[in-house]
């Protein structure tokens, strides 16, 4: 592909090109050769740009221009996703039921289904057209699921729980677990009794939920995920918990049971937000922090507890001179003792 198609396709300026060179690949930094393009996005990724082999750099507005020619945009992490789609095929799976897969005579599977080896689909449940279930994916009963889904191996979707279209399932994701319930019983041979659990997990369409991340199911009503909600690795969605549309929640999340986060939230990762606690539309959460009250429209909040993003830099800074204010602190004190 010429690069000028390249960057019309992309939706990319070009810059620094004095011939339309031809690009066949995509490559690291420190790996790439002629002929393929690569992307800067840390200060040692602009240093080495400088000096790197690749016939083509996405690179930031902003920054000083190189010698090698570069494709520019708003926002370059969007023009290296579209550049990955051009040159990085997906893999197809075959649109075949695998002989050892267990599928109950009452399940129905839209066409175009590829089953994996060993996939177990329990009774009553129904699949939209085109989806891929990869080797020990289960799908316990009575659950629902659109067009396009995709779950990678060892996923699960359990009982009654409702999934939309083109969701995404990674490797060992659970959704619709038992959410964590027990109650102390007092006087008795078992004291922590189990509350059950029959309220389902409802994920809406292009919904993403990444490696060993987990959506509880609840003890009445439901656990709601939003339209194109990201979450990530490891992340914990409690109980009736509420996500809206468009938040992305990183690795290593914990929401507490029934929590509530509005649209367009951003939750960094290793955070946790408390039960019942409130994340309202376009909130920030830093990564670390612990929101154990409800965070307003628009606010970015970090520490333990979380506070305003701002005043916790600002409480940080003083809180690395500590040594140095103890100390000066101490010399006044002295000083004054002396005098007296």
């Amino acid at each position: 592909m010429k690069i000028s198609e390249l960057a019309s396709r992309i939706g990319a300026s070009l810059e620094n090109c004095t011939e339309d060179i031809q690009i066949n690949g995509v490559a690291p930094i420190e790996d790439a050769a002629v002929g393929q393009v690569t992307y800067a996005s840390c200060p040692s990724e602009f240093v080495a740009a400088r000096s790197t082999r690749a016939s083509a750099v996405i690179f930031p507005y902003g920054l000083p221009p190189i010698t090698v020619p570069m494709l520019r945009g708003d926002n370059p992490y969007l023009l290296f996703a579209r550049v990955l789609e051009l040159f990085c095929e997906p893999l197809q799976y075959e649109k075949v039921i695998h002989p050892s897969a267990v599928v109950h005579p009452s399940a129905r599977i839209g066409p175009n289904a590829s089953i994996g080896a060993y996939v177990v689909i329990d009774q009553g449940v129904e699949i939209g057209p085109n989806a891929v279930l990869l080797p020990h994916v289960v799908i316990y009963r009575g659950a629902r699921i659109g067009k396009n889904f995709f779950a990678h191996a060892h996923a699960v979707v359990r009982e009654y729980c409702r999934l939309g279209d083109d969701v995404i399932l990674q490797n060992g994701a659970v959704i619709g677990s038992d959410g964590f319930g027990f109650v102390r019983e007092p006087d008795a041979q078992i004291k922590w009794k189990k509350v059950l659990h029959p309220g389902p997990a409802v994920l809406d369409d292009r919904v993403e939920v990444q490696a060993n991340a987990c959506v509880n199911r609840c003890d009445n009503g439901e656990t709601r995920i939003g339209r194109e909600v990201k979450i990530g690795d490891l992340v914990h969605v409690g109980h009736k918990s509420n996500v809206e549309q468009n938040t992305v929640v990183l690795p290593h999340v914990a929401l507490g049971g029934r929590a509530r986060i509005g649209k367009n939230v951003t939750i960094l990762a290793q955070s946790g937000v408390a039960g019942y606690c409130k994340v309202a539309d376009d909130a920030i959460v830093m990564a670390r922090s612990g929101v154990i009250n409800d965070v307003a429209a628009g606010k970015a909040v970090s520490g333990f507890p979380a506070i305003d993003h701002r005043a916790f830099l600002r409480s940080f800074a003083i809180f690395k001179r500590l040594p140095d204010l103890t100390r000066a602190l101490r010399r006044l004190s002295e000083k004054v003792s002396g005098e007296d």
